[in-house]
């Protein structure tokens, strides 16, 4: 009987996977074949709609992306690099900061918790275009807060320069990821019992003792979540990146989704396009496996 009833239970939840294991199959694992495919064919504009003329070439459009003598690949890739990292760094300790203040009790918590969470809930194309227009050389507000702290002599052309377009892009971005970390943060701050910073108070532990010592290793699995799943979110921004700056100026801010956009819709190179669309999957992916073993590891543990 005990059998009996495993392999229904069995069965039953095979029947409730299955609408999400086919609809997995049809609308991801579908179109990662057929990317892959597309990326070891030689597909442009002449050839998208004549299968029989698509000549099949194998991994050259990979070696093509990464051996040309002004690798935009390598340079996309340097470059998502350093906007993840400067924006998670940021993004991580201000959030962090936010979830210590909002996880105590005063008057107007809610409310301002509430407003945090506007730059969150804003559409990315609308944030990219605000953002666009505060840093833009004449009449942006930036321009015109530095000018009249004296930091700047003359309006600076944020979007326009390679250092502070990237700067600019990381800023922008920092905004829209804070409340993000915020609420992961407060959510694993919540799951620690009032009564061990009791008996931390009353062994006389200060305040950051009680941080380094009690909160952050009871929130350690919160915080591997929130930093992963922040480079995976990061790592593949486009919309922001494609309204504030297209990847320019001189590619100083083109990033790999960017760069796999502009091959594919722009100059038409279908195969590359999907070439650099593969290096972004294949990067996230090592990444993904990196998150679920420290998963893993942490449920074992316990």
């Amino acid at each position: 009987m005990k059998k009996g009833k495993m392999k229904s239970g069995t069965y039953l939840g095979f029947m409730f996977t299955l609408p999400a294991v086919i609809y997995m199959l049809i609308f991801i694992g579908y179109p990662m074949i057929e990317n892959l495919i597309l990326s070891l064919k030689n597909v442009d504009v002449y050839t998208f709609a004549q299968p029989a003329n698509q000549q099949f070439i194998g991994i050259a459009n990979y070696v093509e992306l990464f051996m040309d003598t002004n690798s935009i690949m390598t340079k996309s890739i340097i470059n998502t690099l350093i906007f993840t990292v400067g924006s998670i760094f940021f993004q991580f300790f201000i959030g962090f900061g936010l979830a210590l203040l909002f996880s105590k009790k005063f008057r107007g918590c809610s409310f301002f918790r509430g407003v945090t969470m506007i730059s969150w809930l804003l559409p990315v194309t609308v944030a990219g275009l605000l953002f666009k227009f505060m840093f833009a050389s004449s009449g942006g507000i930036i321009n015109q807060f530095l000018m009249a702290l004296h930091i700047l002599d003359t309006p600076l052309d944020w979007l326009l320069e390679p250092r502070s377009a990237m700067t600019a892009i990381i800023v922008a971005n920092i905004w829209i990821g804070i409340p993000f970390n915020m609420m992961l943060l407060i959510t694993g701050l919540t799951t620690i019992p009032s009564e061990v910073y009791e008996s931390a108070n009353l062994d006389g532990a200060g305040k950051l003792q009680t941080l380094f010592s009690i909160t952050i290793p009871m929130i350690k699995p919160a915080i591997m979540s929130v930093l992963t799943l922040g480079f995976v979110y990061t790592f593949k921004v486009f919309d922001l990146v494609w309204v504030m700056t297209k990847g320019g100026p001189v590619n100083a801010t083109e990033l790999v989704s960017t760069y796999a956009y502009r091959l594919s819709f722009e100059e038409f190179l279908f195969s590359k396009g999907a070439a650099a669309a593969n290096v972004l999957f294949l990067i996230l992916l090592v990444v993904g496996c990196f998150y679920i073993k420290l998963i893993n590891d942490e449920e074992e543990a316990m």
